[in-house]
């Protein structure tokens, strides 16, 4: 039987609810990782999707490794597994893909061939009858390169999962080994013109009511960011393909706590790729 939050109608769970799930919508709820740290905020959202009356559910990133008792509770609460789908390769978010995968027996699939098993891969747009739901795939990388995110459909209502491309708060780390500032603009755009009045379901944080205010804050965010990079390099009379990105940081960054620095450095990476290709 799929678990439910212990809570009346008039004392539902708020986020952070650890331990118990959360409905959000009336199509998809949440059980929170407790794994909370600098990356993950709060700890990962694992989404299960399922349409009311279905006697199915979609379960969305099953979170980290050496957290079998979240993996436990997602599976007993989502019942008869049809697909597991993952947004990207972080670990908080694949860890527990084999796991799942054991309990559930369900197909999983990924932008990537790596983390999609015994189905194919996604492909940018497709649309996925599950659990009684529509689920349209968006590609949209710059988190990282295989990043999408899930625009879930039932009956006139509209949610967006957005993983760590739009965080329920705080603002997201661009990883610079495969992740780009360009990227990121070009999916805030998309989300702004595809999703802007749907509820957004994130991978961390709570969840929003609507996209485009979250969406139009991340874009002036980057872009404040940004001219403050341009007037760091300034002051420190160097070129995007000189300057050092930790020092860039000490000046960027002086205010955030530096328990924050090494996330901060990672996203000042990428933005002094960005600059170099202008």
């Amino acid at each position: 039987m799929p678990l439910h939050a212990d809570a009346s109608a008039d004392d539902k769970p708020v986020h952070p609810a650890y331990g118990v799930v959360r409905e959000v919508t009336p199509f998809a709820s949440v059980l929170l990782c407790h794994n909370p740290g600098s990356f993950e905020l709060d700890g990962t959202n694992t989404w299960i999707l399922r349409a009311p009356g279905s006697s199915t559910a979609v379960v969305v990133d099953p979170g980290p490794t050496k957290h079998g008792k979240h993996v436990r509770a997602v599976a007993a609460a989502a019942g008869e597994v049809e697909l597991v789908l993952i947004s990207h390769r972080h670990h908080d978010h694949v860890g527990a893909c084999k796991r799942m995968r054991k309990l559930a027996g369900a197909p999983q699939r990924a932008y990537s061939d790596e983390y999609s098993v015994g189905a194919p891969r996604l492909r940018d747009r497709e649309v996925i009858e599950a659990a009684g739901v529509t689920i349209t795939v968006m590609h949209t990388p710059g988190h990282t390169a295989d990043s999408t995110s899930f625009l879930v459909e039932w009956e006139g209502q509209r949610a967006i999962l957005t993983a760590d491309t739009i965080l329920g708060f705080g603002t997201t780390v661009l990883d610079p080994s495969d992740g780009s500032l360009k990227d990121y603009f070009n999916s805030l755009n998309r989300l702004l013109v595809e999703a802007s009045d749907a509820v957004v379901l994130p991978g961390h944080g709570p969840d929003h009511p609507e996209l485009e205010p979250i969406a139009r804050y991340y874009k002036s965010h980057r872009e404040e960011r940004l001219a403050q990079i341009v007037a760091a390099l300034d002051e420190l009379g160097v070129s995007p393909e000189k300057a050092k990105p930790m020092k860039v940081v000490r000046k960027v960054y002086s205010d955030v706590d530096q328990k924050l620095w090494p996330a901060a450095k990672m996203s000042v990476k990428t933005q002094l790729e960005y600059l170099r290709t202008l």
